[in-house]
């Protein structure tokens, strides 16, 4: 079974929270057909409220696949951070997250992506991480929420998020050791030439 990846993508998003996971699920599956598998794990694709070019945060522009509603089915949804203001305002995207995640096996977040997440009322009353300079602020913007330091990321099943930047790759090798096989995730690590922080390893930020 193909796993379609969907990474939310808009204006002044951090650019590896976004490349970072894009990164681990494309790699994983040239590395899966290298080792035999007949069909690939993970087919990525980026979503946006419009097609127009977006401009990630430090000026990178990037073109978006599919908008709010064009997109292909989503099992796995990756919401990067960056500078989300703009985004906590937006309209219609609170609704699209909470569709999103009624229909996606696993909605995962990566920074301040969890703030989009808590904000459309999916981190209610659990745990949950995003990047050190910001969990003050989580917690004091979302005070249902438990918001935990020292963890690369937080695993509740259907709900993960990770601290910022690089930590969003760890949690990403994560989930594809968690959807197909540890084999395949440190090949992926490997072939990237990066040092997983993985299990009793994923502390810190």
């Amino acid at each position: 079974m193909t796993v379609n990846v969907g990474i939310y993508l808009f204006p002044d998003v951090e650019v590896l929270d976004f490349a970072g996971p894009y990164e681990v699920f494309t790699t994983a599956s040239r590395v899966h057909t290298r080792l035999g598998g007949d069909r690939e794990p993970f087919k990525v694709f980026t979503v946006g409220r419009h097609r127009l070019p977006v401009k990630a945060r430090a000026g990178l522009s990037v073109l978006v696949d599919h908008t709010l509603e064009t997109h292909p089915p989503i099992d796995l949804l990756i919401v990067p951070g960056g500078v989300i203001d703009g985004e906590l305002a937006a309209d219609g995207l609170m609704e699209w997250l909470r569709a999103t995640a009624a229909t996606a096996g696993i909605c995962a977040a990566v920074c301040t992506g969890a703030f989009l997440l808590a904000r459309a009322g999916l981190l209610d009353g659990r745990q949950v991480t995003t990047h050190w300079e910001d969990q003050a602020q989580l917690q004091e913007d979302f005070p249902g929420l438990s918001v935990v330091a020292d963890r690369r990321w937080v695993d509740l099943g259907h709900l993960v998020t990770s601290g910022g930047i690089s930590a969003g790759i760890d949690m990403s090798l994560h989930l594809v050791e968690r959807l197909a096989g540890r084999q395949l995730a440190l090949a992926t690590a490997r072939q990237m030439e990066y040092r997983w922080l993985d299990g009793d390893d994923a502390t810190g930020s």
